[in-house]
């Protein structure tokens, strides 16, 4: 009586934290499901795959090689031999098993077609992506300049992952996540005010014009693509930002933005393995971004 206690502790874990997109101040961050179960940080600590949340970052490539929204782009079977990938043969598929022929750049990333994905990274070439990852703050040896990297087989924080997509909303100026404003004794008086950071073109990540475009993109994904219940839950344009699923469903993202904050949420078990057959960035990650925002 007068108290409640849960029948079964879940096991599968979680992520959050949003940024201020112009400062960098940490708005909000939850490391896990609960501090005293396991103190181990998911924000700052867990480097897992990011699955498609990371096409966004080869997209922004490839416009910076000239392709647009408008490119049509083939969404079509791919399969790499033994001799090409150095390893096992590799036949990607996409998320739905269906293949959709050429579309625009812009509906690829929308619908998150995998094959479209790869065939803008063999365009441009992996090398290239992977140095251009690095101006968002990723680490280079933690992506590997492969095809695999176009589906996001890399390792990222999510706080990484934050402060990236938070280039696209600050105009392509990157910020780097901090936690204290101000130290206080016991009796209110301030003894360390730390100011906000001011934006710098020193800290220009991105041409401004490919954090335009890419944020059209970006916006289309929570319009009509994976993440359109975004737009329709809450009832405004003005949201950003890119689901993300890995193999067998073992993370589950959604990363996105509003003009002032960037948010990124992610699930998960800690030794990874399938959060279930249908389980999806959208279905699973998405919600909690929409809950934050309203």
């Amino acid at each position: 009586k007068g108290s409640w206690a849960l029948t079964q502790v879940p096991e599968v874990e979680g992520a959050f934290v949003a940024i201020d997109s112009k400062t960098g101040a940490i708005r909000a961050l939850v490391g896990g499901f609960d501090f005293e179960k396991n103190k181990f940080n998911h924000v700052t600590q867990a480097w897992r795959q990011p699955g498609s949340s990371f096409k966004p970052f080869i997209y922004s490539a490839a416009l910076e090689k000239g392709f647009t929204p408008a490119t049509v782009v083939n969404d079509a079977p791919l399969f790499f031999s033994a001799d090409v990938t150095g390893s096992q043969p590799w036949e990607p598929k996409n998320y739905d098993g269906k293949f959709e022929g050429p579309m625009p750049l812009r509906r690829g990333l929308a619908s998150s077609k995998n094959m479209v994905s790869i065939r803008v990274l063999q365009a441009i070439g992996p090398q290239y992506a992977q140095d251009w990852v690095t101006r968002f703050g990723f680490e280079a040896d933690k992506h590997p300049a492969y095809l695999t990297m176009a589906l996001g087989a890399g390792a990222v924080t999510p706080l990484q992952m934050a402060s990236a997509y938070a280039v696209f909303a600050n105009q392509g100026l990157r910020v780097t996540p901090w936690l204290i404003s101000r130290v206080t004794d016991h009796k209110g008086r301030v003894l360390r005010e730390v100011p906000a950071p001011e934006p710098d073109e020193a800290n220009r990540a991105i041409d401004a014009r490919n954090a335009f475009v890419m944020s059209s993109l970006l916006q289309e994904v929570t319009r009509s693509g994976t993440a359109a219940k975004a737009q329709a839950q809450l009832k405004r344009a003005d949201v950003y930002g890119k689901t993300g699923t890995t193999n067998d469903s073992m993370d589950a993202w959604f990363a996105g933005f509003h003009p002032t904050v960037t948010a990124v949420v992610w699930m998960g078990y800690d030794n990874p393995r399938k959060l279930g057959d249908r389980e999806t960035g959208g279905g699973l990650s998405l919600p909690i971004w929409i809950s934050y925002m309203e």
